[in-house]
């Protein structure tokens, strides 16, 4: 059964980094049918322009708590997604927290992307609700009516659950590590979902397992999902 797991992921991989690597060569295709332009001028301002608009800081001046929890997002999202490295070693080998060799390292990466998932979470709360409930002016203007709202709750909505799917697997994960079951052996440092895994109490352990499973395979499939979208 493992085998079949394996051959699925690989093939599920394969299509996801399949198609992204199409929808680039879209965007690249798209981009050359602009004219050329000589854009070597002021080299370094236009650096800076672009880091300050591209990771969210120059919002820091205009509105420094927006400015900082998109930081938090971007930031967050992009480190944490570093565990998809082992998540793709596991699901091509059939392994379990393969990494998990590094020791107190592993613990410290593992407990400081749960922090900053616990983060993201709490930040795309509060972007949803600034759209959605207070519906702030800025947010209201016709030219942000459909596609463009639409589209940013989305990504909000792919966000929470890609975050909630992954404490969620990490609870589920602790509570078998405690139980002693199987290849769940003690690794990692949970300091949110360590909270989360009490809900798993009085479940059989074939239930906990299933529903770490499912979180572990909808974290993925969203994330390929999600890169391309």
């Amino acid at each position: 059964m493992n085998f079949l797991d394996n051959i699925f992921f690989a093939l599920l991989l394969a299509i996801g980094i399949g198609y992204f690597t199409i929808n680039v060569k879209k965007l690249i295709r798209n981009i050359n049918l602009g004219r050329d332009v000589n854009r070597s001028d002021n080299s370094s301002e236009r650096w800076k322009n672009m880091t300050m608009v591209a990771l969210g800081q120059s919002k820091m001046v205009k509105r420094p708590i927006a400015g900082f929890l998109h930081i938090i997002v971007y930031v967050g999202f992009v480190i944490i997604n570093i565990e998809v490295i082992e998540i793709i070693i596991d699901g091509l080998f059939g392994t379990h927290r393969v990494l998990s060799f590094m020791g107190v390292f592993y613990d410290i990466l593992i407990g400081s992307f749960e922090i900053l998932a616990f983060l993201v979470l709490v930040a795309v709360i509060v972007f949803w609700i600034r759209r959605n409930v207070t519906k702030l002016a800025r947010f209201t203007s016709s030219d942000l009516k459909g596609k463009p709202k639409n589209d940013a709750n989305y990504i909000l909505y792919f966000e929470m659950v890609l975050m909630s799917l992954f404490l969620l697997m990490n609870a589920a994960d602790l509570h078998l590590q405690n139980l002693g079951i199987g290849h769940y052996n003690q690794a990692g440092s949970f300091p949110i979902s360590q909270f989360i895994a009490p809900i798993f109490n009085g479940m059989s352990e074939g239930l906990v397992v299933v529903i770490e499973r499912i979180a572990w395979w909808l974290h993925i499939v969203g994330i390929l999902i999600f890169l391309n979208y």
